[in-house]
């Protein structure tokens, strides 16, 4: 019997990579799925730059292949939509590998204005309420609402920023993620701006809303959402696409992302971990669970 700690989209992916092959499982949490930081996520698939380099690679090629495959399927939460990725870039032919797996991937000539350069492609978005609800139902058990102290032999350790406690790792620390959601005024492309600031421009479109951000504040731990960072979101949203200006604010919400300066999929005394991956836990999910299930097999 293995446990899962964590009903994240990492703890819920593991087990279900576990349950697959054959293993028994049950799921710890201190939240239900629909309660964890991971259902605040955009959420999309993209290329991922974390440490260990090789390792986030391939962990991220494995997702991309599973998740397009679940945008086949219907119920979900998974699609497949075109992107507009905006920043500095190198030349089209010395892009690093990370961007390169990206389907369709072609320079951009309709940029906005500001923007030096872009490119256009073609990315899994993930509709997290909608996509936690099915990974829930395809493991098929109940997961059990109860606090873990300490980890123990037999344990998979996919707690997030918990590992800071669980783990007696400082490495961990928070990263402050913001977010707005609107009425969708009709749109299906992303709009993501990769910026070395602490804010930049995102835009994700859902069945009937669109996800504006974003911010990344080390070491936040407030939840609060702040009027002003929520109103600089908009502005910026609303400059590069004028149908957001007549879009209704629905909501908005901060979520505190796991970092931590490399992923850690590993085992130790009997006890697998996975977590430590900042805002990219959707885009390694199913490559770190794959590998995490594989480590824990072992066992």
């Amino acid at each position: 019997m293995w446990t899962v700690v964590g009903a994240g989209v990492s703890g819920l992916t593991t087990a279900i990579c576990l349950a697959e092959a054959g293993a028994e499982v049950r799921v710890w949490a201190a939240a239900p799925p629909e309660e964890t930081t991971s259902a605040l996520a955009g959420a999309m698939w993209g290329p991922s730059f974390q440490p260990p380099m090789d390792r986030t690679l391939a962990w991220t090629e494995q997702s991309l292949r599973e998740f397009t495959e679940l945008a086949t399927q219907p119920g979900t939460g998974v699609r497949m939509a075109q992107t507009l990725t905006v920043g500095q870039f190198p030349p089209a032919d010395r892009l690093p590998p990370q961007a390169a797996m990206i389907p369709g991937l072609r320079p951009a000539t309709d940029l906005p204005e500001g923007y030096p350069a872009g490119f256009h492609g073609t990315m899994p978005v993930i509709d997290m309420p909608v996509y936690l609800r099915y990974l829930t139902s395809r493991l098929g058990i109940e997961i059990e609402i109860r606090e873990v102290t300490a980890l123990e032999p037999g344990m998979i350790n996919c707690s997030g920023l918990g590992a800071r406690e669980l783990a007696a790792d400082d490495s961990v620390r928070p990263m402050l993620g913001q977010l707005v959601a609107v009425t969708n005024p009709g749109l299906e492309e992303v709009f993501l701006e990769l910026t070395t600031e602490p804010e930049s421009t995102i835009y994700v479109p859902h069945p009937g809303r669109v996800l504006c951000g974003g911010i990344a504040i080390a070491d936040r731990w407030e939840l609060t959402p702040d009027p002003d960072v929520s109103e600089r979101i908009l502005e910026r949203c609303r400059r590069v696409q004028p149908l957001l200006r007549e879009a209704e604010v629905i909501a908005e919400w901060v979520g505190l992302r796991p970092d931590r300066p490399s992923v850690r999929v590993e085992s130790e005394d009997g006890v697998v971990h996975n977590y430590g991956h900042g805002g990219h836990g959707v885009s390694l999910s199913w490559g770190c669970a794959r590998e995490t299930a594989a480590l824990a097999l072992r066992q």
